[in-house]
């Protein structure tokens, strides 16, 4: 699967093993894992590097790719699959290399792998959760149409802080 975005030169596509140099490149900065959860290393080396690949390349029902600039992977975004009774919900999230933000890459990709949720239909629900220290990516959320559901008061513990998360969802 190739998804193209209104963006020249982004595309969504799976990611694949050659990936790995850019992956490291873009992923092992400070600045991107303070927005992310645990699940998103720091420092960020070969070694998770080689585990994120061999996950992001298992079949699941989530949908994990790399969004690739110009030739190469500087960030990622998917929907991570709710189980059980949140089957038809998925976590929706993105990455992007520090030297690529806002250029409005995010948008752009979150608006193709969007219809492509909608047209494929096993979610309806999509969620985000933001901490509260990250304008940028509510304003993302935003655009594509999230609404804001809630704030969670002290709900996150991140880089030595208790703060609150937003969380964003949308509905098909």
């Amino acid at each position: 699967m190739k998804l193209p975005t209104a963006r020249q030169g982004c595309v969504l596509r799976p990611w694949a093993p050659a990936d790995k140099a850019s992956l490291i490149a873009n992923a092992n900065n400070r600045n991107v894992w303070r927005n992310l959860t645990e699940l998103f290393p720091h420092p960020y080396t070969e070694a998770d590097a080689d585990e994120w690949l061999r996950i992001a390349t298992t079949p699941d029902r989530g949908i994990k790719l790399a969004i690739e600039l110009d030739g190469v992977a500087v960030g990622g975004i998917g929907a991570r699959a709710g189980e059980g009774v949140f089957v038809r919900t998925a976590q929706f999230g993105y990455w992007l290399g520090e030297p690529h933000w806002g250029q409005g890459i995010v948008t752009a990709a979150g608006r193709a792998l969007l219809d492509y949720l909608k047209q494929d239909a096993r979610f309806v629900r999509l969620e985000a959760p933001v901490f509260e220290w990250n304008p940028a990516s509510m304003r993302v959320l935003e655009k594509l149409g999230f609404e804001r559901a809630a704030v969670l008061r002290k709900s996150v513990t991140k880089d030595g802080q208790l703060i609150d998360s937003v969380l964003y969802s949308l509905v098909f």
